[in-house]
């Protein structure tokens, strides 16, 4: 076959190299150079992370996970429940009308968790049992008693003010100033977490932010942390109102505007009584119904695979519009389904989306915290397996998910963005110039609806990716780690169910699974002589890769 040479040069010029001859398809691929100038970016994603409560913080096993966290995903901060509950032992009403206020175990969880490299995020909540109404309304197992007691509001004061006087005592006002202060979790959901009205709430966010500041005006609080947006007035009332809820189904939840519930009245509210607000807080998961007042249940009710970064919008643009403008955002929890037994959080889709979201949303919040990074955590008590459907990156027994490890590759992002397109991010390191790139595919089928549980079983069946890509002025023969997590390497749920998913893994049993769960496949590339790497891999659905400079 004769050659045209005018076609042939004109690919040379354009740096094409064309395989094959006739009918040949010819890949133009993203060539990103490492010298390009390059946006700064913050990881919000590992600001902060969440966990049950401030109980089971005092266990080794919370303690042992945290600091894998912390060292491998970069948490700095964690929140959690229940800080004023009981078992922390806080709150000690006398018969002569004073109280003596208790705070060893607080302090043993906190020096711990310093220790370990991390802060608390802390969440003003529940009432000790003395405080609260009596014959109080309860919440989890463990009884968390959320009903006020209209009376008590100056006692609700006292007991922040004198736990906010006691931690800068105790770790010094340097220290402290870095914390963050939100009062209480999700007040709107009533039957939930807070038996009370709307106003109730607001008193108590009053009480509670003129308690912080008047230790140290310096000191950040913040609210209303409501849980999961809306399309509908349900919230509007001082109560929830089943009739103004509206079910949407899969054909049209995505065409509605969903709001942050409560949070433009607690603006309006916070303006009105010139009160603080250094950030505000709200709960941003893909769903709606996260808790069903009518039957303290999840509804399925699953909006698209951009909802976050919709919600994110709309926070940015109602902030801007307040007296609060400069406030931080704060989404202090938020997972791909608002449920402890949504079998999906053990496996391989989850990374990808975890990976997506995070990206996609990069400049528009403070802090994304994802609820949780243990099973250590028993809200609706223990799960019956060991793999039950969890919120944690880390199960029970201490064994990594495919979560674990989207948060790990992030976490070793630089700081300075170079190139963005789905599903191709390049980073590099403003300390050390070295380039890092993140690839997912987070499959076309799954962009109207994220995935949960009802989808676990059939999760592989959705379109794969093919990316091409040049990085280009890298140091000559630079060397470059390949890591692949996908369906058979790093993903443990489905050896778990191939060793026949014993309910209670023995010893041995436990430390297979343990060291599977770490196993993702890991290749060693390098660099030509011409400071170019280029990278042509076909990825599976759900797949994620690092590729970072050595």
């Amino acid at each position: 076959m004769k050659l045209n040479w005018s076609i042939l040069k004109l690919c040379m010029v354009f740096g094409i190299l064309a395989i094959g001859l006739a009918g040949t398809n010819i890949a133009w691929g993203q060539t990103i150079s490492a010298k390009a100038n390059g946006e700064k970016f913050d990881h919000f994603w590992s600001r902060c992370v969440g966990a049950g409560r401030a109980n089971e913080g005092l266990r080794a096993g919370w303690l042992e996970q945290l600091g894998l966290a912390h060292n491998e995903c970069g948490f700095q901060y964690v929140r959690f429940h229940g800080l004023f509950h009981d078992d922390m032992f806080v709150y000690f009403p006398r018969n002569d009308g004073k109280v003596v206020y208790n705070w060893q175990y607080v302090d043993d969880l906190f020096d711990r968790m310093l220790d370990l490299g991390t802060k608390p995020f802390v969440e003003l909540a529940f009432f000790p049992k003395a405080m609260a109404k009596p014959d109080s309304k309860t919440q989890f197992w463990w009884k968390a008693n959320i009903s006020v007691d209209t009376s008590s509001f100056g006692k609700w004061h006292n007991l922040v003010k004198n736990f906010t006087q006691h931690v800068v005592d105790r770790y010094g006002l340097n220290e402290v100033l870095t914390w963050y202060f939100e009062v209480w979790n999700e007040p709107n959901l009533n039957p939930g977490f807070l038996d009370g009205t709307k106003s109730n709430y607001f008193r108590l966010y009053k009480e509670a932010a003129t308690a912080v500041k008047s230790v140290d005006a310096r000191l950040k609080v913040g609210g209303p942390s409501t849980s999961n947006f809306v399309a509908d007035n349900r919230y509007e009332d001082e109560v929830y109102n089943k009739n103004k809820s509206v079910f949407y189904n899969q054909d049209v939840i995505n065409t509605k505007e969903w709001k942050s519930p409560w949070m433009e009245d607690f603006l309006a509210f916070c303006a009105k009584e010139n009160l603080p607000l250094d950030f505000i807080s709200t709960h941003p998961y893909p769903t709606d119904y996260a808790l069903d007042p009518e039957t303290g249940k999840a509804r399925g009710a699953i909006r698209y695979a951009n909802s976050t970064k919709d919600d994110m919008n709309w926070l940015r643009k109602t902030l801007a519009k307040s007296k609060y403008p400069k406030a931080e955002i704060h989404l202090t929890e938020w997972s791909s389904s608002p449920s402890s037994r949504d079998a999906m959080h053990d496996n391989l889709p989850v990374a990808a989306y975890i990976a997506k979201t995070n990206l996609d949303c990069i400049g528009l919040v403070n802090s994304l915290s994802y609820w949780t990074f243990t099973d250590v955590f028993e809200e609706k008590g223990g799960g019956e397996t060991i793999f039950h459907g969890g919120f944690g990156l880390i199960n029970y027994q201490g064994i990594v998910k495919p979560s674990f490890h989207a948060y790990q590759m992030l976490n070793q992002l630089g700081d300075e963005k170079l190139y963005y397109s789905e599903p191709l991010f390049v980073s590099r390191s403003s300390k050390n110039g070295k380039i890092s790139a993140l690839v997912f595919n987070y499959p076309k089928e799954y962009e109207q609806k994220v995935p949960a549980a009802e989808n676990v079983k059939n999760y592989m069946k959705a379109s794969p990716k093919s990316v091409d890509f040049i990085l280009k002025d890298l140091t000559p023969d630079a060397m470059f780690e390949m890591e692949l997590l996908d369906n058979t390497h790093g993903n443990i749920k489905p050896f778990y169910d191939e060793i026949g998913a014993p309910q209670s893994p023995n010893r041995e049993q436990t430390a297979v699974l343990k060291k599977q769960a770490w196993n993702t496949e890991k290749t060693i590339l390098k660099a030509n002589s011409n400071g170019e790497l280029q990278i042509k891999k076909d990825l599976a659905p759900w797949d994620v890769m690092l590729i970072k400079e050595l």
